[in-house]
């Protein structure tokens, strides 16, 4: 009887492990779910794919726990829709088993997700809809061609002017150079418009100018079979002449160092729609808020930041943001629409206010007062008035504030109520 007994536990043992293989194996045998990513295999299927979506996760976390089943089935169904082999992987990490991972990747909350595109991590995470149909949507957008082609000269001429963008021209798409230009564009698609137009001239009519009208400022001759690259400004930020791609069309890192700097601003725009990420980024805001339909005081920011405060980049992000949108902020710090335009800093703690928009013109001034917020002047002056060795600064209507503004960005971070932050923050 004993051994009947056994034999049945073994039994009912053997159909549970069966059942829950099938659960995790397909009906050809491949395993399914999300690909689990480890320091193994994690170097290659980055390299040789064009897009990974990671779910960064821990065992320990709750949200982790409920997102895994979602993220594993449409894993399975991203799979189905584009099998062919290095276009697009589903993968997650355990963060806990492969720390060394979730430190590369600067994970500090579970689930993190993260878009890899040709090797390289996007400054955007995923911050959509968690349900399969989403995350499905969401990857088949991201496989979408990013270049639009242009099949006469009028379509170029409709082009979007107020979009940055990076016109290509080559004489097939079947050309080394096409591939690697289409690699640049899906690496920066949501930063820049990328067009394309494809066939041949003569020597007669070489002239770039003659070809392309748009690219005023490429003038020189090129020869048949020659590939050119061009980017052009948004016209309603900046007069910039087009500026022709010189570098190398055979070498990827060049290319893309060089697209990425023309698409990526120095001073971007602050929405509703990228405020957290702006956030995450962890660095101070100097904000210029201006009435929409105001472009001079933008333009004239954006000179003065590039043209003075390049070397701050890494230790500031420099912002315009719609004053009508952004009125909860101007209420803070006192101000009305009528008032515009001025500048701020967000320091996440702290608002605190440029005193005279028109001093940026003042050669160094914007950068003092940014050099002011670093050495900690700014609060100190708040709290205590100007320092005796300095009486040009203004005094709010003759009354020193105790303490400055509160930071109202930090509030459009993302809510720690979605996430469960690493261990040693909780």
């Amino acid at each position: 009887m004993a051994d009947v007994l056994r034999c049945c536990k073994l039994h009912f043992t053997y159909v549970a492990l069966t059942a829950i293989f099938a659960q995790c194996t397909s009906v050809s045998g491949e395993a399914t779910g999300a690909t689990s990513l480890n320091q193994d295999n994690i170097d290659m299927t980055l390299a040789s794919t064009e897009l990974v979506f990671i779910n960064f996760y821990a065992e320990w976390c709750r949200f982790s726990n409920m997102l895994q089943p979602i993220f594993d089935e449409a894993s399975d169904k991203v799979r189905e829709a584009f099998p062919e082999a290095g276009r697009v992987v589903m993968g997650k990490v355990d963060c806990d088993k492969e720390s060394s991972i979730a430190s590369r990747f600067h994970i500090t909350k579970y689930p993190t997700l993260k878009v890899i595109r040709n090797g390289q991590p996007s400054k955007r995470e995923y911050r959509g809809q968690r349900s399969v149909e989403a995350f499905v949507e969401f990857i088949k957008k991201q496989l979408e061609d990013p270049i639009k082609e242009f099949h006469d000269l009028k379509e170029l001429r409709d082009l979007d002017d107020k979009k940055r963008m990076i016109i290509g021209y080559f004489d097939r798409k079947e050309v080394p150079e096409y591939q690697l230009f289409r690699r640049v564009a899906t690496n920066l698609k949501d930063d820049c418009q990328f067009h394309v137009g494809f066939g041949t001239c003569s020597k007669e009519k070489c002239d770039i100018g003659q070809h392309l009208p748009l690219l005023d400022s490429s003038k020189a001759m090129h020869p048949p079979g020659q590939p050119i690259i061009v980017f052009r400004s948004d016209k309603a930020l900046s007069n910039d002449d087009d500026e022709t791609y010189h570098g190398s069309l055979t070498n990827y890192d060049e290319l893309n160092i060089w697209a990425q700097e023309k698409c990526v601003p120095l001073v971007r725009e602050i929405t509703f729609e990228n405020a957290e990420e702006l956030t995450e980024e962890g660095l101070p805001f100097l904000i210029l808020f201006h009435d929409s339909k105001d472009t001079e005081s933008v333009k004239q920011y954006k000179d003065i930041v590039m043209n003075t405060m390049y070397d701050e980049k890494q230790n500031v992000n420099f912002l315009t943001a719609d004053g009508y949108k952004f009125a909860h902020p101007l209420h803070h710090l006192g101000k009305k629409l009528s008032d515009l335009p001025l500048i701020a800093i967000d320091s996440f703690r702290h608002m605190y206010l440029f005193p005279n928009f028109q001093d940026i013109f003042v050669p160094g001034k914007l950068k003092a007062f940014l050099q002011d917020l670093y050495s900690g002047k700014l609060h100190r002056e708040f709290h205590y008035g100007p320092d005796p060795n300095n009486n040009k600064i203004p005094q709010l209507e003759g009354k020193v504030p105790t303490s400055p503004p509160e930071s109202t960005f930090k509030k459009l971070a993302p809510s720690k109520n979605r996430y469960t932050l690493l261990r040693d923050e909780l």
